[in-house]
């Protein structure tokens, strides 16, 4: 398992490398200039070149993403052109926030997904499955933005039930969660009936296997048939779904965080892509792409927790 782990490890740093340069490349294209932008609208051609050769600028594409590259393994991921602080400090502000928009979205997404795809699967072919995979197929179908955008209106604005921008505080404070609700369903809610879906299709196979029919023959309980064997076997294929729906769900955080002005890396990364900060837009994309290779690595852990024979292998 270990030996697995440390390959996974290995084979991420190429991928990392690759998103970086990636995000280097489209930092290029940009038709705005930084050099332009730090030395504001009154500055002189012979400042913006003399910013431009500070900066590297006038050095090829390679070139610059090998200093670039060099900066970052040493830690430095230079200073915002906007607010002229450290781009660590910066994105330390917001990795927080963001953080907490995951876990609140998860805690509550996963546990109803796998319960409406076990109450599918259980009670395949009656009115309940079709109700449920219906309600699955028109999450699935729902852009995320659209689902914030009705919250605004009716629970934020039309209703005034709970507020709609901004962060008011951590999450073991009433208006902390208060802030977060809205948000958290936004983001949340799409990520229901992919897992509801996974769940019913594995459970239903994984029920139909003969350990589950020793077992029924042996006059256990469904209950516990269905919850203690049949279940746990079943989520393998649930886990790696939700594993790759956290990736998605990093996308949607930078939707999310916009609309509902959420101080997170997400919102963070689209104001320095607009004001062309090209150091505070790439210490972004690289938070983003750590936190999905993590994410991944997790997933290969609990693979180990749902199959023993991963753990000697």
């Amino acid at each position: 398992m270990l030996r697995h782990i440390t390959k996974r490890l290995f084979v991420s740093i190429p991928v990392l490398l690759g998103v970086l340069f990636i995000g280097f490349m489209l930092m290029q294209v940009v038709p705005t200039d930084p050099a332009t932008v730090l030395a504001g609208p009154t500055a002189s051609a012979a400042d913006i070149e003399a910013i431009r050769e500070s900066m590297g600028l006038n050095e090829p594409v390679i070139v610059q993403f090998g200093i670039y590259l060099s900066r970052v393994l040493q830690g430095d991921l230079g200073r915002s052109m906007i607010s002229n602080s450290a781009v660590v400090d910066e994105l330390a502000n917001t990795v927080g926030p963001t953080m907490e928009l995951m876990a609140a979205s998860l805690i509550w997404a996963i546990p109803l997904g796998i319960l409406f795809g076990t109450l599918a699967a259980v009670r395949r072919g009656k009115i309940s499955d079709r109700i449920i995979m219906a309600a699955s197929v028109a999450g699935v179908s729902m852009p995320i933005f659209w689902f914030g955008l009705i919250l605004i209106q009716y629970v934020g604005f039309k209703w005034q039930l709970l507020p709609f921008q901004g962060r008011a505080g951590p999450l073991w404070t009433i208006e902390g969660i208060r802030h977060i609700i809205l948000p958290a369903i936004t983001l949340g809610g799409v990520f229901i009936g992919p897992v509801a879906r996974m769940t019913r299709t594995s459970l239903l196979e994984v029920l139909n296997s003969d350990f589950v029919r020793t077992a029924r023959a042996k006059g256990g309980s469904e209950r516990v048939i269905v919850l203690k064997h049949a279940l746990r076997n079943s989520l393998i294929p649930v886990v790696t779904l939700i594993g790759l729906q956290i990736g998605f769900l990093l996308g949607g955080a930078v939707v999310t965080e916009t609309m509902f002005a959420w101080p997170g890396v997400g919102r963070l990364a689209v104001g320095a892509i607009v004001s062309a900060d090209y150091a505070l837009s790439q210490g972004a994309i690289l938070v983003l792409a750590v936190s999905f290779i993590a994410v991944n690595i997790i997933v290969d852990l609990l693979y180990a927790v749902l199959d023993p024979r991963l753990r000697t292998s």
